[in-house]
């Protein structure tokens, strides 16, 4: 089992940046594919980045080219790294991990709130 918490939330102004972190406690963390989600008030929670066990990365378009996610498995930890926030960027941002293919299980963070102003 995964234990998930994030760190790194805040407000910040349009253009500003912000470093999302997710701690991982358990064993084989390494294994996992770990992506950021982030559900903005009445909308639907979305993939907004993903890296793969092998460190293969996915964006969403909309943050294409200012998001960047990695991960320090000796740390056990993910990073999301934004750079010239939007204000649609705004949301709670969840850290998710999950391994398998056939049952995938998921893991899930508390998330941590985003609010960046115009």
């Amino acid at each position: 089992q995964v234990q998930l918490v994030e760190s790194g939330g805040g407000l910040v102004q349009a253009g500003g940046s912000l470093r999302l972190s997710c701690a991982a406690s358990g064993s084989a963390f390494r294994l996992y594919a770990t992506g950021w989600y982030r559900q903005a008030p009445g909308k639907q929670r979305e993939l907004v980045a993903s890296i793969t066990s092998g460190d293969t990365t996915t964006y969403v378009d909309s943050v294409k080219g200012r998001f960047t996610i990695s991960r320090d498995n000796a740390k056990n930890t993910v990073y999301l790294q934004m750079n010239s926030l939007k204000p649609e960027d705004t949301g709670v941002y969840y850290c998710n991990a999950n391994i398998g293919r056939t049952t995938r299980l998921d893991y899930w963070g508390q998330g941590t709130q985003v609010t960046v102003s115009s």
